[in-house]
């Protein structure tokens, strides 16, 4: 079985390219942190990772550098010829399942278009300004 879960920050935001045929591409870097360090190691590993189709927009349009992100999926490796014809390896997450981490203001990139107003007669709350196309959901 081919499965990995991982849970990190993304180290840039996610950027996305169509194939010829139109299926979205989304490719991001995720810095995961180590348990464990040894003296003159880095403290974190940065995993590459993909992801295609609907998916890969919704990545691309909800998650931004330095957000946390849990994901669900395989191990993918693959090599090419560089330029010079030496050989290359390669090691990424294909994306099977994403979720949103870390607290909500960070997930909806701090809200700054929403205003809150308590109404204290009936405790309810209303939301001004909420545009519901952006919404993940």
């Amino acid at each position: 079985m081919n499965k990995s879960s991982i849970l990190g920050r993304l180290t840039r935001d996610p950027e996305t390219k169509y194939s010829n045929s139109g299926v979205a591409v989304t490719r991001f870097s995720v810095a995961v942190p180590r348990k464990f360090k040894k003296e003159n190691e880095q403290d974190a590993d940065f995993i590459n990772c993909v992801s295609f189709g609907k998916q890969a927009e919704f990545i691309s349009n909800y998650f931004k550098k330095g957000q946390q992100i849990a994901i669900v999926g395989r191990i993918q490796t693959g090599s090419y010829k560089d330029g010079n014809g030496n050989t290359k390896y390669t090691f990424e997450i294909a994306i099977e399942e994403v979720e949103f981490c870390g607290d909500k203001t960070e997930s909806t990139n701090q809200t700054t278009n929403q205003q809150i107003i308590k109404n204290t007669e009936d405790d309810y709350y209303s939301i001004n300004n909420l545009d519901d196309d952006n919404l993940p959901f």
